[in-house]
């Protein structure tokens, strides 16, 4: 099967599987995880079709929508990509970016991360930060029922994997839980730069946030 092939038949595979997902980790972000993942990889001039299936296939079974169950989206990709015909060495590079991108997993131990998977992992944390990245997260606060923000809650930064999948705060704690602490943790030297805008944003919304929570200004 010939690159395009195995592309279009993983979008497909995809947007079927996500049909009904909660829409901050639908197709769509998806589809910007991996327009992303692209445009890193041309700038860091590494060129790997295991790029864009880690990317395409990412978000295949999230382990927060399967009661923290982490072994089905490795079960889910590894049946696909059985079905399609790709080198063993490329879909034990994807099963690699499945198992080590998320960012609880990154709070549990440090690993040797391949360029793949430093590229998805930055195109991922991307899209969680700047607008896009605050419309995605208070998405998911809604979908979980969550407050916009509580003063009387104590912002924590979780330093354990079982500390952050716990945490049931506010929308506005998870600003300081994970998305500002991202910027920092990018991998390659062009998912620096593009999340310094986004980091700015983050700020700036915050500041703002604040400024209307305390109604100062008036």
């Amino acid at each position: 099967m010939e690159v395009e092939n195995i592309l279009d038949h993983t979008v497909s595979y995809v947007k079927s599987e996500l049909a009904e997902a909660e829409s901050g980790h639908d197709f769509w972000h998806v589809e910007r995880v991996w327009k992303l993942s692209s445009y890193i990889a041309d700038r860091e001039q590494y060129q790997n079709i295991a790029v864009d299936l880690g990317a395409l296939l990412h978000d295949i079974a999230d382990a927060k929508f399967h009661n923290g169950n982490e072994d089905i989206a490795i079960e889910k990709t590894s049946t696909f990509l059985s079905s399609i015909d790709v080198a063993p060495s490329v879909r034990e590079e994807v099963l690699y970016i499945i198992k080590n991108i998320s960012y609880r997993s990154s709070l549990e131990r440090d690993i040797d991360k391949s360029m793949a998977l430093q590229i998805v992992q930055d195109a991922d944390r991307l899209d969680a930060i700047g607008a896009i990245g605050i419309a995605r997260a208070f998405n998911y606060g809604g979908y979980r029922n969550r407050p916009l923000y509580d003063p009387r809650i104590p912002i924590v930064r979780h330093q354990s994997k079982e500390e952050y999948r716990g945490s049931t705060a506010p929308t506005i704690h998870h600003f300081y839980d994970k998305l500002l602490r991202l910027k920092d943790q990018m991998n390659t030297e062009t998912g620096r730069l593009l999340a310094e805008e986004r980091h700015v944003f983050l700020e700036q919304y915050l500041d703002q946030f604040f400024r209307e929570w305390n109604v100062e200004g008036l």
